[in-house]
């Protein structure tokens, strides 16, 4: 299958090398020169699973797309707030047939990229996934995931389980959800917590669980998501949510991951996907009528640093 990597950061380059070594066509696509440049001279590094592996994948930066290959299958992995301008330079790569199926974190990507891409087409998800970014061209990749994904486009729900099972045969345990929206807020849940949560208080998950008011915080976080979500027709259920969350806790799993806003706020001094993610509930909030103070707050503290680093 020709897989597009649209936005090869350090999830991006996971499910790059993943499917490269399950024998898919990769290519991967990013608008990080330097990032291009490494994988170009030296291949893609990784340390997987404690294992030290190279992989030779093509990759492009996004200003140099061209026509001459149409893809089967493009990944969205790019930044949120990077989305739209990620659709315009792949464009060239989009035949009739091209399926997108898009992992990024946040909520509400499907409005822009319905678009670029006719419905039938679109495919949306989640990924439990968890990656790192070195440096360029270098990535840290450990524990499992999976991947549950769901068709946007009606009577296409044959193409999805077609499309979990590519995944799945290059070892990314992916599945077919017929609620996926429930997922993406679940998921977003751990976002709107671990990310943001571990970022201003510069700790992994594992040292943030430790701390006393730790669960007064992801409780009244996740009831602000769900209170959103009902407004959407998700009933989250916030019990098994809170208990999601909490597993990211534990330092024998993936407690001692930095996740992937503090990999880009405090390592890298990025822009972050706050305005996707906590701060979408505060957008979506005001909307409904439904107080967010929370998320209003962690939203505005995020911004706070990003100005405080220079992130750009």
């Amino acid at each position: 299958m020709k897989i597009i990597i649209a936005g090869a950061g350090a999830m991006g380059s996971r499910f790059g090398i993943m499917l490269h070594r399950g024998g898919n066509d990769v290519t991967l696509v990013d608008g990080w020169p330097a990032h291009v440049e490494a994988i170009r001279q030296n291949g893609l590094k990784a340390n997987f699973n404690g294992e030290d592996i190279t992989e030779q994948i093509p990759v492009m930066l996004q200003s140099e797309v061209k026509s001459d290959t149409k893809a089967d299958l493009i990944i969205l992995f790019t930044k949120s707030m990077q989305l739209a301008q990620m659709l315009q330079d792949v464009k060239p790569l989009i035949a009739e047939n091209t399926k997108i199926l898009c992992l990024l974190n946040g909520i509400g990507h499907e409005d822009t990229i319905e678009k670029y891409i006719p419905m039938e087409n679109i495919f949306i998800g989640n990924t439990m996934w968890t990656a790192g970014l070195v440096g360029p061209g270098e990535v840290k990749l450990f524990g499992n995931g999976s991947v549950e994904l769901q068709n946007l486009g009606q009577d296409q729900e044959d193409a999805a389980k077609d499309l979990a099972k590519v995944l799945s045969e290059s070892g990314l345990n992916a599945k077919y959800s017929d609620n996926i929206h429930y997922s993406i807020y679940r998921k977003a849940c751990v976002n709107g917590t671990m990310n943001c949560l571990c970022s201003i208080l510069d700790v992994n998950m594992a040292e943030f669980g430790a701390t006393k008011p730790a669960h007064d915080i992801v409780v009244t976080v996740v009831n602000e998501f769900a209170a959103v979500a009902k407004h959407e027709g998700v009933d989250l259920d916030v019990d098994e949510v809170v208990a999601h969350v909490e597993s990211c806790f534990d330092p024998e799993t993936i407690g001692k991951h930095y996740p992937s806003m503090y990999q880009d706020l405090i390592n890298n001094h990025r822009l972050t996907e706050i305005d996707y993610i906590n701060g979408a509930v505060s957008r979506k909030g005001k909307k409904y009528q439904i107080p967010t103070p929370y998320c209003d707050l962690l939203t505005q503290l995020i911004h706070c640093k990003e100005d405080i680093l220079g992130a750009k």
